[in-house]
């Protein structure tokens, strides 16, 4: 079953003030309706207890059989709703997103191209030498594993340089390009 983000999740994403660790507004990002809940639990190199908080604490839906449904037409109701004060509003059912639309094919080599370039663009001038000891540990990172080790190291730089909102751009971003795990 596919883990979903709830209303809760998405005004944790979207508010400036920060109740959840980095691993966890990870989960919620990573969470998009597509992925299993194991296939989350191998991403986040979790052992389940992340995702079972955010599911107990209502951050995260695992809808059962037959209820995904009335999820989506629940959430489609709520949208329509907050959109009725204006007259030709048109509800979208695809989720908005901070990343750009990718079409591209997903892949190991795409990513790490995308976090070579991460690198160079928000570290090589002001501090070249986590850029270049980042740029290394890309270099030598050889599977999936080692790589999204280097690539949540670099998230926590980015929001340490730019900021929250532009680190969980990036994190999306890096989840579109990464191929769904066999």
């Amino acid at each position: 079953m596919p883990v979903l983000k709830s209303e809760k999740a998405k005004l944790e994403l979207g508010s400036k003030v920060r109740l959840l660790n980095l691993r966890e507004r990870g989960a919620l990002l990573l969470a998009d309706g597509r992925k299993t809940r194991s296939e989350l639990q191998v991403l986040l190199q979790d052992d389940g207890s992340i995702l079972q908080k955010l599911i107990a604490d209502g951050y995260l839906i695992s809808p059962r059989a037959g209820t995904i449904g009335t999820f989506l037409v629940r959430n489609d109701l709520t949208a329509r709703q907050a959109g009725a004060s204006q007259p030709s509003a048109h509800v979208s059912a695809a989720p908005t997103s901070s990343a750009d639309n990718f079409e591209g094919k997903r892949s190991l080599a795409t990513t790490r191209m995308f976090l070579f370039d991460i690198c160079e663009r928000m570290f090589a001038r002001k501090l070249p030498e986590l850029a270049h000891q980042l740029r290394d540990r890309l270099r030598e990172a050889r599977d999936r594993e080692s790589m999204m080790s280097v690539a949540r190291e670099i998230i926590c730089h980015v929001e340490e340089i730019a900021g929250a909102q532009r680190a969980d751009g990036l994190s999306e971003r890096i989840a579109m390009l990464l191929p769904s795990e066999q």
